[in-house]
């Protein structure tokens, strides 16, 4: 049963073995219990793209990818995505967080997970279950 949904940069450290990443993520890997966004693999493609070695980094996502379980958009995301949205606008909430990053949110509350993540934005949004990592 999927507990975790893997942020960007979770996934950038990852596939770059930064070592406490690799350590915290391989066990969820490996019982199953992680996810990710599609929107993730989007982000993750679009810095992979800039580095020297970009085949062997898109090899490596590809690999990560058919080991974690990537959700796709669906209506029900979309309309927690449009919630959200509401919640966090001004004057009622405290501002809004970047679209893509909403959607990775509305992600995680559609389906009920933590969301892993270095992104401190995340704490604004109201419901949602963060574990707050370090990337270093």
């Amino acid at each position: 049963m999927r507990h975790y949904l893997l942020d960007s940069g979770p996934v950038a450290a990852y596939l770059q073995g930064r070592r406490s990443v690799v350590e915290l993520v391989t066990p969820w890997i490996i019982h199953r219990e992680v996810a990710t966004s599609i929107l993730v693999y989007a982000e993750v493609t679009e810095y992979i793209k800039s580095l020297s070695d970009y085949s062997r980094r898109h090899n490596d996502l590809r690999r990560l990818l058919s080991e974690v379980y990537p959700y796709f958009l669906t209506y029900s995301i979309l309309e927690r995505y449009a919630d959200v949205r509401r919640l966090l606008r001004p004057p009622h909430g405290t501002g809004l967080i970047g679209d893509i990053d909403t959607l990775i949110a509305a992600t995680a509350l559609e389906r009920n997970l933590t969301i892993v993540t270095a992104d401190a934005d995340y704490k604004r949004v109201p419901g949602l279950q963060i574990e707050l990592i370090s990337l270093k």
